[in-house]
């Protein structure tokens, strides 16, 4: 037998081929678009997907305020945070979070989906996400991702 057209081939950072995609996320969920995103990141979309290294692609993601959130959620989803001091617990509606600062709040779904590891990190790095439709990446020429 030809033990030589079985060998698995693990992709690593040279052989990985990264790509630049952006999505656009007017009028979209944010937990189904914070999949879409996460699974683009992870490289989990390629048939060379290997666990352990970054083989994801680059992903914009454009109009972060114009978000959506199914049932009440806008209202009634609570982001709890802890300033470090007695009595510091500080808590943050998902309509004032938006008002005040709508990339986080697509960054802190996305974030929850990745590894909680240095390469959790490392793929965190490569999304960058936008409120308005421009953005500053027209050069690495991003192909559109419909969802």
């Amino acid at each position: 037998m030809n033990t030589l057209s079985y060998k698995t081939v693990s992709a690593n950072k040279a052989t990985v081929n990264k790509e630049w995609v952006i999505i656009d996320a007017e009028d979209k969920i944010l937990g189904r678009l914070a999949s879409v995103v996460a699974f683009t990141l992870r490289g989990k979309h390629k048939t060379n997907f290997t666990p352990h290294v970054d083989c994801g692609d680059n992903v914009i993601v454009i109009n972060a305020d114009k978000i959506a959130l199914s049932g009440d959620k806008m209202s009634n989803k609570v982001y709890i945070r802890h300033t470090g001091f007695p009595g510091g617990q500080r808590i943050t509606t998902a309509e004032a979070m938006l008002k005040k600062n709508p990339i986080s709040l697509v960054e802190k779904a996305v974030k929850g989906m990745l590894p909680k590891n240095r390469l959790g990190a490392e793929l965190y790095r490569n999304m960058h996400v936008y409120a308005g439709p421009s953005h500053p990446h027209e050069a690495q020429k991003p192909k559109t991702i419909e969802l």
